[in-house]
């Protein structure tokens, strides 16, 4: 139960006791501001609280929005001021300090809860202020402002604007305009029933691995409902998002599952489509497991280079002015959000691929979508890089470090490296990377393979010696992960022997999985998995090392199920690991997220 703790005098015909009671609050009501600093103290500490001025005018979202949402430990409107348990110490001292500047006097003119916030940007507090936009959200100073306040939110539709702003700022053209115009009705509804973001974000995923199993099916008739499923799935994927911002409802959890789940649910289709076309005579595991691998490094790609410039200085580029500038002109926007493929466009690409023609060519069409996008936008972050001046932080060093996942063998070998930063880190990881990969094409599972994958290591450890804060050394990252499951793909194509290329897709979305978890845990500001759990799984170079090694020593047949073994050990470790550290961040009440950034 959250209390708010009303002062001021009564005004007849308020609503906003009834306001305050239909988001969960329970009502106190002070005499003075010595009053109401008791009342605070006797709110219990893990509870939120809020002050609101009695004489405060406005729309009910405005309410909601200064004062439920669950991400910010303080946050304010005009007239009423919030804090959560992280932010009630200093909710505490800031009415305390008007306490003794005012000495407790009863409360006439001024809004106690606007003078707590002016003192609390005073102490430096970091007040949450919402962008209301039309909302109404004011305190009358007499009764001709009162009427004039009143007249303000009958001219502004509460709802419309509430429903309008559960869609996200900045989304792909499919989603923007053929999911969001009617699945942010769907989130009202799924709101007024009382469901939960996470309820659908499972639905969401349920109905995918619904839609896999359609296509396993190797029917025409399974393709097609795959197809339809998997664009429901996509619309339940959209609807989560809305109803967390329709109803506020944020949580690291529900961060993780929304993140983790999308993955879940491309990657298990692709396999989905790969099984419903051995059911047709049709061997396409080496391009579902290439789709999986293109697309993982994309992401890999975004990650690496946001967390690499986020927090850096001076920096600006020309290539970056000239993208804002084409910002300013609307089709490009467009267009520009399309060619990348986000997941909006490249899940309908998909479905209607998938309905309409076979899984092969769905494969090839969505190979050749994805490699063009991570060509365009892996060039323009490239020219970014060169172009500009930045500053890399000590902290975006570290978080491409743990990006990295480098593991025992290149800890070990780093500390025979000394010397100052080079900025050879890319070119290092790129040399290892045609070393081993080109060694598996030419020669095959074979102790060639494992000399380039022991130079590999070698190169591995020099590129990650030093602190990554060179211009391009946010390509690292990517280009390990392109060589680590490059490699396990070529191998796996090699062996020629059936199951070979389904055990490798297996090992590479377990470690992707690892990979991916590490980025949440980044960007939710919970550091990287325990070093543990990097030694437990070897560190991507471990990982290259050993399937070279497996490759060359084991029959094609004895390699494949390695493979299967490695990566059922691999899922089990990672995964609960993973779950236990959500659900421990999720208890312990962690900050709530919620990404509003790139369509994924």
């Amino acid at each position: 139960m959250s209390t708010a703790i009303l002062t001021g005098q009564p005004v007849p015909g308020s609503s906003i006791e009834a306001d305050l009671r239909s988001l969960g609050f329970d009502i106190r009501t002070a005499t003075d501001a010595a009053d109401a600093e008791t009342l605070l103290a006797a709110v219990p500490g893990d509870q939120r609280v809020a002050v609101v001025d009695t004489r405060f005018v406005g729309h009910t979202h405005a309410l909601r929005l200064g004062l439920t949402d669950p991400r910010f430990p303080l946050a304010a409107v005009p007239g009423a001021v919030t804090a959560q348990p992280a932010g009630r110490q200093a909710l505490t001292r800031a009415m305390a300090r008007e306490n003794s500047t005012s000495g407790g006097t009863a409360l006439a003119v001024d809004s106690l809860a606007d003078r707590i916030v002016t003192a609390l940007d005073a102490d430096g507090g970091e007040v949450h202020r919402p962008e209301l936009g039309s909302l109404v959200a004011v305190v009358p100073a007499d009764p001709q402002a009162r009427n004039e306040a009143r007249q303000a939110v009958g001219a502004v539709d509460d709802e419309a604007v509430r429903l309008k702003s559960a869609v996200k700022a900045r989304d792909g053209f499919f989603t923007t305009f053929c999911i969001s115009p009617y699945s942010r009705y769907l989130a009202r509804w799924c709101a007024r029933r009382g469901l939960t973001p996470n309820q659908v974000t499972t639905a969401s995923l349920i109905t995918a691995l619904i839609a896999a199993g359609c296509a396993a099916t190797g029917t025409r008739g399974g393709y097609i409902a795959a197809g339809l499923l998997l664009l429901f799935s996509f619309v339940l994927d959209c609807t989560d998002g809305q109803l967390a911002r329709y109803s506020l409802q944020y949580s690291t959890l529900g961060a993780w599952l929304d993140a983790t789940f999308d993955r879940a649910k491309e990657y298990a289709y692709y396999a989905g489509l790969a099984l419903g076309a051995a059911r047709g005579g049709d061997d396409v595991w080496a391009l579902a497991l290439g789709a999986m691998v293109l697309q993982t490094c994309r992401h890999v790609v975004d990650f690496s280079f946001n967390e690499a410039n986020h927090d850096a200085t001076a920096n600006t580029s020309p290539t970056a002015a000239l993208s804002g500038k084409l910002d300013s002109v609307g089709w490009t926007v467009w267009v520009r959000r399309m060619i990348v493929l986000p997941i909006g466009e490249r899940w309908a690409m998909i479905a209607v691929l998938t309905a309409a023609t076979t899984p092969r060519i769905t494969f090839y069409v969505l190979l050749v979508g994805c490699a063009f996008a991570a060509t365009y936008t892996t060039a323009g972050r490239v020219l970014r890089s060169l172009t500009r001046k930045a500053r890399r932080t000590d902290r975006a060093a570290q978080a491409l470090a743990d990006l990295a996942d480098s593991g025992p063998l290149a800890a070990a070998l780093a500390r025979f490296l000394p010397g100052a930063a080079r900025p050879t880190a890319a070119l290092s990881a790129a040399a290892g990377a045609v070393l081993v990969t080109l060694g598996a094409w030419m020669w095959g599972p074979s102790w060639w393979v494992v000399l380039m994958a022991g130079a590999y290591v070698l190169l591995s450890a020099e590129a990650v010696a030093r602190p990554l804060k060179g211009a391009l050394d946010w390509l690292v990252p990517p280009v390990f992960r392109a060589a680590e499951y490059g490699m396990v793909l070529i191998l796996a194509a090699k062996a020629d022997v059936n199951g070979a290329l389904p055990a490798a897709f297996g090992l590479v979305a377990a470690v992707a999985y690892h990979h991916y978890d590490t980025v949440y845990r980044i960007r939710g500001n919970a550091g990287a998995p325990p070093a543990w759990l990097v030694r437990a799984v070897g560190g991507q170079e471990g990982r290259t090392l050993l399937v070279a090694v497996l490759a060359a020593a084991l029959t094609a047949r004895q390699f494949t199920v390695a493979l299967t073994v490695l990566a059922v050990a691999i899922a089990l470790v990672v995964v609960a690991e993973s779950i236990r550290f959500w659900v421990a961040a999720h208890r312990a009440g962690a900050p709530s997220v919620h990404d509003e950034g790139e369509p994924a």
